[in-house]
């Protein structure tokens, strides 16, 4: 295992709502993460969070209890994000939703805010990314058409998810709530009420520095959702089996349903290909902890670069120049992809607490202590 990185800042080991991260815990990665060890680090990314947690006890459909939220991730400063970025998806199993995926396929390319929801509202959070741009972009958008990412996982264990209870309002503010550096995880944004492996589980995000012809940064965000209990494995560590482990409380129907989203974003300029390439390698860091990709689970992995192409629509017919890493040289960029994910899985699980949700259903925290880790 990697030694002690000699530049650790405060941010790789705690969220600046004071949650223990994966370094914090006392685990060690392969690989140097940039100065925030999240996807913020690719310089004009940022992430923003509406968080929804109301009511306890039975199921009332409409009522609560909430446990849900919105992520939004911009991939370009704001007075930018009518700017397409390159970007490339892989489906490692496609029981989920990913909207805006036919036209990556076709174009790869994408622009406007990354949505990150429950299932039943990945179609309102796609619809008030469109009513924000349309407000944001009014000369830009005219009579153009717009195809935003938006995706989902399922919390309906916790959640009154047939309730609706995401507004147009909440994906606005994740939104415009978006910042650069350090960002929470955990229980918070999309991410709200998922579980990881029979653990508590949501938001989590890593980052690697990368040198080529220049420092390169590459970040990933997840909101994961995933895994069955018996699987989960911990740097080789075959922990899920263990009799030991606190169990999820299940007083009410635990459908097997399950998923992970991965957005990776770099600043290294690649093609869309190459971000397709990029984003399959994801399916590895989710195999490190033991996720096999099961009939229900839903994952679904986005790569985008925002190195300085302009990709914006030109009215003049015009040949364009882009600069793109070859393929040849790519390995150290999959090997930053598989690193980050790992970590930003565990980091979604370990800053977290358990919660208790609708009908009273728990799904406990990850018992550091138990594991040898620390607190």
């Amino acid at each position: 295992m990697p030694g002690e990185p000699a530049a650790m800042t405060a941010f790789w080991t705690t969220t600046p709502s004071g949650k223990t991260r994966a370094f914090g815990a006392g685990l060690r990665f392969d690989g140097t993460p940039g100065t925030w060890n999240a996807i913020t680090d690719v310089p004009g990314v940022k992430v923003g969070y509406t968080t929804l947690i109301a009511g306890d006890g039975a199921l009332r459909r409409g009522t609560g209890p909430i446990r849900t939220g919105v992520t939004a991730i911009l991939p370009r400063p704001v007075d930018r994000l009518w700017d397409p970025v390159f970007a490339g998806l892989f489906s490692l199993n496609g029981n989920g939703e990913m909207t805006g995926s036919h036209y990556i396929e076709e174009t790869g390319k994408f622009g406007l805010p990354i949505t990150i929801t429950n299932t039943h509202s990945c179609g309102l959070a796609r619809d008030a990314t469109v009513r924000w741009a349309v407000d944001a972009f009014p000369d830009d958008l005219g009579d153009d058409f717009a195809l935003p990412v938006a995706a989902e996982t399922y919390d309906g264990f916790l959640n009154d998810i047939n309730g609706f209870h995401i507004s147009e309002a909440h994906v606005r503010a994740a939104i415009d709530s978006a910042r650069s550096g350090a960002i929470d995880e955990g229980s918070v944004g999309g991410g709200t009420g998922m579980k990881c492996f029979g653990f508590k589980a949501g938001s989590g995000t890593a980052s690697r520095r990368v040198s080529y012809d220049a420092d390169y940064h590459l970040g990933v965000f997840v909101q994961a959702n995933f895994g069955a209990r018996g699987d989960l494995t911990i740097q080789g560590r075959r922990i899920g089996r263990d009799p030991g482990l606190p169990l999820m409380v299940t007083r009410a129907p635990a459908p097997d349903l399950s998923s992970i989203i991965v957005v990776i974003a770099t600043d290294a300029p690649f093609l869309p290909h190459q971000l397709k390439r990029l984003a399959r390698r994801a399916s590895f860091g989710v195999g490190r902890l033991g996720g096999i990709a099961r009939h229900s689970s839903g994952d679904i992995f986005l790569a985008f670069s925002t190195a300085g192409q302009d990709l914006a629509g030109q009215q003049t017919p015009a040949l364009r120049d882009v600069r793109f890493v070859p393929d040849e040289h790519i390995d150290p960029f999959f090997e930053a992809v598989v690193q980050a994910t790992e970590e930003a899985i565990l980091n979604s699980m370990i800053a977290n607490d358990g919660m208790t949700g609708r009908d009273g259903n728990f799904v406990p925290a990850l018992p550091l202590a138990t594991l040898g880790l620390q607190g």
